[in-house]
């Protein structure tokens, strides 16, 4: 860790850092996730730093990808400021402890969700070995986040959240080679941008995104809600506005195996807008929870081809793409030609 984060932290009162572990890398080279421990307690400081070259490990190196993840550490730094602290207990994040600048570079200090009790990650586990428990406390918390949140201004955030937003990949766009996608790629992200009951998405809700607690003995993902671990989220480089189907489908697309998301796709939706119906009760009382789930269900294949549609443009052999994307693919064009 370097000297000026040395320097804050003592400035916040942690003058006996006993330990110090890189967490991870950022992507591209940007900087470090770093768990700093004092014995007693722990947090972490994400540093964002310049890279000395700019080195994408799929080659888009360009001025373009470069502008957009400074813009994503900078949205990132303005929702720990001035929204992480409102969130609710039902979709735990960490809260800032400092975000500024040090030094001239962008550091942000948060809680370690390891020391509220969500001290477990799965990394980049492939859908394939991951077990079934982890998918339910996921979808709360996304109902659950998308519910607070409906109507929410976005201010400082992307205007449109994820990372894969067509008006930010034209390059992605240029290369992809699937016709009817690229013709309807316009419509499809205008489809979703009119889609009613607007609200934030966390933008890259993967499953490697989220914390738990710790799971029970002969716990299943059809355990009870009370007695089922939970989830808390990080990594907010691209939350802003959108149609919260974003949100579920790169979930599902990062958890569940793409063969059984043929026989498992409406028990996940009716899981995730079962938590909705609960989390707009709470949050947003004077909606009507049918009209929501009404509007939004039938998004959910149209922004599984907007991922898509970046998918392959962005690595045409990528693993995403399959036959149950495609087949997604091809009801979300069908939908758009309804729609005309």
């Amino acid at each position: 860790m370097d000297k000026g984060s040395v320097a804050l932290l003592v400035q916040l009162g942690w003058h006996n850092i006993e330990q110090s572990e890189v967490i991870q890398s950022l992507w591209g080279g940007y900087g470090e996730l770093v768990r700093v421990s004092n014995g007693e307690s722990s947090l972490i400081v994400k540093h964002i730093r310049l890279p000395e070259k700019n080195d994408h490990p799929r080659g888009w190196n360009t001025a373009r990808s470069h502008n957009r993840k400074l813009r994503s550490y900078q949205v990132e730094a303005n929702w720990y400021r001035d929204f992480a602290a409102a969130c609710s207990s039902d979709c735990v994040v960490p809260k800032p402890i400092f975000v500024g600048e040090i030094e001239g570079e962008l550091t942000l200090v948060m809680e370690d969700l390891k020391q509220l009790g969500f001290p477990n990650t799965l990394g980049n586990a492939r859908p394939e070995h991951v077990d079934p428990v982890y998918i339910r406390p996921c979808l709360k918390w996304l109902a659950h986040f998308h519910a607070q949140h409906i109507s929410h201004h976005g201010g400082g955030l992307w205007e449109s959240g994820t990372y894969w937003h067509l008006q930010t990949r034209p390059d992605e766009l240029a290369k992809l080679h699937d016709l009817p996608l690229k013709q309807a790629a316009e419509q499809i992200d205008d489809l979703l941008n009119r889609a009613p009951y607007q609200t934030l998405v966390h933008g890259d809700a993967k499953l490697a995104n989220f914390c738990f607690s710790d799971a029970r003995i002969g716990e299943s993902d059809q355990t009870s809600d009370d007695e089922q671990l939970k989830a808390a989220a990080v990594d907010f480089q691209y939350v802003g506005r959108g149609c919260a189907m974003k949100d579920v489908a790169l979930f599902i697309s990062s958890a569940v195996p793409y063969e059984k998301c043929f026989e498992r796709e409406s028990d996940l939706l009716d899981i995730y807008f079962s938590y909705l119906n609960d989390a707009l009760a709470k949050h947003q009382p004077h909606l009507d929870s049918e009209l929501v789930i009404a509007s939004w269900r039938p998004l959910f294949c149209v922004a599984w081809a907007d991922f898509q549609r970046f998918v392959k443009g962005w690595s045409p052999e990528h693993w995403k793409i399959n036959p149950y994307t495609e087949s997604l693919k091809e009801r979300a064009l069908e939908q758009i030609k309804k729609e005309r």
